[in-house]
């Protein structure tokens, strides 16, 4: 299927007989734009991501001092996922009709704003209310800044430039269980700081609208090609002053449709339509077992009798995993296919937390944690890359949000099956429940295209398994 060629969308620089902007982006096989872009963009997802799991280490205080059950402080993580759903969905309409560094600002300042206001609680009600709000902006830039990088990323390099930024991602991960174990067990207000810290990512809207180039591609479709070829034009320039030679030549791409009024309307017909029930069950169904364990191991492993600083040093020293898989992405993501890497990560995480289930000691929960966070840091950096390459540019940003966005009901979900679970049948059938919804993702994933190494226009407007583009 070729996406139509009318309208102001087309990539317009094939009618004068030489390749449009698009196909000249893609032909660049190093990174054509300033390094401080990633730190920018890396920096606010650093905070973003800090700020999710923060909730995980400062629940069984939090349940102390405000006289509630650890269950009811964790409705704060069910009220924060239901934000990152409505947040995500919201934010992505703006960034199809309106920009993607607009997005990405809303989206800052709302997860910055919510959290200082979380930190600042004075009871579980406000808590849930304010981590509702930052879970609005915390959805919101997980859509914007994966549609945003892929579409600034020359095609060789979407996978690779993803990964970096959820490198950046997955540091905040990683650094959250050491900066915890001095606070959190310390300290009354403990939790209070760690939050406060992750709202210092609001600092990267002084440097969003300033340094980041539009997408070119979402330029295209608004009909404002003249503005695409400078961008691109600059990045060519900036490409052949690091390489020695000329660049490759250009590849056609398809053209494709123009904007339309509502994004919504190009994802409600087929093969569109498929995807997005595609993905929304990939994060379903994955998202259980993610946030199970991002969010509520600390409360598993104190359930089983370890104490808070303990469970919180084992899960320090297996949270550098998150970071490691998410930088072995970037060496490899662009080599392999990824529904196939990504399907053989979703095994392995799901049989370490098995492990961990049934072979609970403090030696296990740091070798298989480990084990357990680098599948984490490996798979979540292709899902996000991945499910954009799925959808058209004119409803990129709204594709991957509705996917991720309605899957994120898994992930709220997650306590009141995951610690259901565990009170209904143990420690170990909590950690079967997880593995299994890993299984489940991997093999869902195997139904989307191959899209590796193809432009975003080939790969959306190309064939797939008969279970995403059926006609």
């Amino acid at each position: 299927m070729e996406l139509s060629t009318a309208g102001r969308g087309r990539d317009k620089g094939t009618r004068r007989g030489r390749p449009g902007p698009l196909a000249r982006l893609d032909r660049i096989p190093v990174w054509p734009y300033e390094r401080r872009l990633l730190w920018i963009v890396g920096a606010g997802y650093f905070f973003a991501f800090f700020d999710i799991v923060t909730i995980s280490f400062a629940t069984p205080v939090i349940a102390t001092q405000f006289h509630v059950s650890k269950s009811t402080v964790t409705l704060s993580v069910t009220s924060s996922l239901i934000g990152y759903i409505i947040g995500a969905f919201a934010d992505s309409t703006i960034a199809d009709k309106w920009g993607r560094k607009l997005s990405l600002a809303i989206s800052v300042a709302t997860f910055s704003i919510g959290t200082i206001l979380a930190a600042v609680s004075t009871n579980v009600t406000e808590l849930i209310i304010f981590r509702f709000v930052a879970g609005l902006g915390i959805g919101a830039e997980i859509a914007a800044v994966t549609t945003y990088v892929g579409e600034i990323a020359p095609a060789p390099l979407r996978g690779r430039y993803t990964s970096w930024a959820t490198t950046a991602a997955y540091a905040g991960f990683a650094v959250v269980p050491f900066i915890a174990r001095g606070l959190v067990p310390t300290f009354a207000s403990g939790w209070r700081i760690l939050f406060v810290i992750g709202a210092l990512g609001g600092l990267t809207i002084l440097f969003l609208r300033r340094e980041l180039p539009a997408s070119p591609r979402w330029l295209v479709t608004q009909g404002r090609s003249e503005e695409a070829e400078e961008i691109v034009a600059e990045a060519e320039r900036k490409a052949q002053a690091e390489m020695d030679g000329e660049l490759p030549q250009p590849e056609p791409v398809p053209d494709e449709a123009k904007a339309e009024r509502f994004p919504i309307a190009a994802l409600l017909r087929p093969p569109m339509l498929g995807r997005v029930g595609l993905f929304v069950a990939v994060w379903f169904v994955y998202y259980i077992g993610n946030y199970g364990w991002l969010t509520l191991a600390p409360t598993l492993f104190t359930d089983k009798g370890y104490s808070l600083a303990d469970s919180t040093t084992y899960l320090l020293v297996s949270g550098v995993g998150f970071l490691a898989g998410a930088y072995a992405t970037t060496r490899f993501s662009d080599r392999l296919e990824r529904k196939y890497t990504c399907a053989a990560v979703s095994v392995v995480w799901g049989v370490s937390l098995i492990v961990i289930g049934y072979a609970v000691s403090p030696t296990i929960i740091i070798v298989f944690g480990f084990i357990a966070s680098t599948s984490i840091g490996l798979l979540v950096p292709m899902l996000y890359t991945y499910p954009a390459e799925h959808f058209a540019t004119s409803a990129r940003a709204t594709g991957v949000a509705m996917s991720d966005g309605l899957g994120h009901v898994g992930g709220a979900l997650a306590p009141l099956i995951v610690l259901g679970a565990n009170s209904a049948w143990g420690f170990g059938a909590s950690f079967l429940v997880m593995a299994i919804t890993g299984f489940l993702a991997g093999a869902l994933i195997l139904l989307g295209i191959r899209a590796t190494g193809r432009s975003l226009e080939s790969a959306a407007a190309g064939s797939g398994s008969a279970a995403v583009d059926t006609h």
